[in-house]
């Protein structure tokens, strides 16, 4: 079942919030440049920031990040800070010693820097975003990625500025910020100040996966993740660690998963009822999603095969990584997403909580469903 009603729940009052439970990598030298257009999957054009991810040799994500620039006020000296979602404990997966592997006679320089800067988010500002948030347009491959086609001759997507990127990974998401330790962002001055979980609940209602907790290391794969339709890949330009796999999936390949948002709730509760809420539970990261055949399906289909599974959440909405083709029966009413939720300390007692994805407002359409979008919204005037 569809979910378009929670769209009007995007509150575009100015916020800003900070973000929790990011490592900072300060990436310096003569060839940081080159460096780090090795690696990463999306093209490093001077120096300015961007967002991207850093992928296994097999084309699985090990990092999506954000990579600021950064200049020494004394030296002039040009580099960039990554941020990253940094998991304790997965030494193979370790930002630091994937890049230190890489270095070898390159001139680069790397330094923790986590205690020296906050990550702050700003939205909700439509007089400041304006200048910069356009509308997207976007190139179909036959594989189902998709891309923003970026007018990048007249403005860089991202922004230019130092210790500033603007978050194009979906319409609305604002401007992520690097504030030194201890001190707050300039837009506190006229921005309403909310908590971490007010950012987490803005980006799962923009549909917008982040982190270990969305991207699994080594385990996800960028498309997947919607890190093509979020702008952290680039499918042209030249080699890069991982770059194999993801290109030949774009050309030959076919995405069968996506990250959706959903909204969680008991069966039979009326979806565009349901409003965030802070009393909701927060459900287990990685709960698997099940597609059952509903009990109203007006016709006999087999039993669905494979799961999904549940991201981040908060507040009774989320994101979970669903197949496509059960998301196809989902709107045809064949079928329904369904958690399987242990209500009991030993597990004996499970509840069963339904999950009504949608798509965001801002999701791209190809251009012959567009068109079929339009003249069935016709036939219905």
């Amino acid at each position: 079942m569809s979910l378009s009603p929670l769209r009007a729940l995007i509150y575009y009052v100015p916020t800003v919030a900070p973000v929790t439970n990011r490592a900072l990598l300060a990436v310096t030298g003569s060839q940081a440049v080159e460096f780090l257009n090795g690696i990463v999957a999306s093209e490093v054009t001077g120096h300015k920031p961007f967002y991207t991810a850093f992928l296994h040799p097999q084309g699985r994500v090990l990092h999506d990040a954000f990579v600021y620039t950064t200049t020494d006020p004394t030296s002039g000296a040009k580099g960039f800070v990554v941020e990253y979602d940094k998991r304790p404990g997965e030494l193979t997966t370790s930002l630091p010693g994937i890049l230190r592997r890489y270095i070898l006679r390159s001139k680069v320089k790397l330094r923790d820097v986590t205690e020296e800067y906050d990550v702050w988010q700003a939205w909700g500002s439509p007089q400041a975003e304006r200048f910069w948030d356009h509308e997207r347009r976007w190139t179909f491959a036959k594989s189902g990625a998709v891309e923003p086609a970026w007018d990048i001759i007249n403005a860089w997507p991202w922004g230019t500025a130092d210790n500033l990127l603007h978050d194009r990974r979906a319409p609305g998401m604002g401007t992520r910020l690097l504030v030194r330790k201890g001190n707050k962002p300039e837009a506190a001055t006229d921005h309403d100040m909310a908590s971490s979980d007010a950012y987490k609940l803005h980006r799962i209602l923009h549909g917008v996966p982040e982190g270990t907790s969305d991207i699994t290391p080594s385990q996800a794969f960028p498309m997947d993740s919607n890190m093509d339709v979020m702008g952290g890949l680039n499918f042209r330009k030249g080699c890069y660690v991982g770059q194999e796999l993801t290109v030949r999936t774009y050309h030959t390949g076919v995405i069968r998963k996506r990250i959706l948002p959903v909204a969680l709730h008991l069966p039979g509760e009326r979806p565009n009822l349901v409003q965030p809420s802070a009393s909701a539970p927060h459900l287990h990261e990685g709960l698997p999603v099940n597609a059952r055949v509903a009990p109203d399906a007006g016709k006999r289909i087999a039993r669905p095969r494979g799961t999904g599974k549940l991201l981040s959440n908060t507040q009774g909405v989320g994101l979970a990584l669903l197949r496509l083709e059960q998301v196809a029966g989902a709107e045809a009413g064949d079928i329904r997403f369904e958690l399987d939720v242990s209500s009991s300390v030993d597990g004996s007692e499970v509840t069963q909580i339904e999950a009504s994805h949608w798509w965001p407002n801002w999701w791209p359409r190809a251009p012959e469903a567009a068109a079929g979008d339009a003249a069935a919204e016709n036939e219905v005037d």
